[in-house]
């Protein structure tokens, strides 16, 4: 299992972070409307929360996965 501090650990989950924040940008969502759309899914986030996580970039695939769904990302472009 890696390491927290591990570079590539760091590596993607700065990706995901910046893939993430990428989508919302570009769906024009912001976090108070993410966590409306997460609450319609009966998933339970504030604004603030969702705020901290997404910037540490340390969450699950399964939270990246639900983001990406309550925002109606339905294809992702991976470089």
């Amino acid at each position: 299992m890696a390491r927290k501090d591990d570079p590539q650990t760091v590596e993607y989950e700065t990706k995901a972070k910046n893939l993430l924040k990428s989508e919302l940008k570009r769906k024009g969502v912001t976090y108070a409307q993410l966590a409306e759309k997460l609450a319609s899914m009966d998933i339970h986030e504030t604004e603030r929360n969702l705020n901290n996580k997404i910037s540490r970039g340390g969450f699950t695939a399964a939270f990246l996965l639900q983001c990406l769904t309550a925002i109606g990302t339905a294809s992702l472009q991976i470089s």
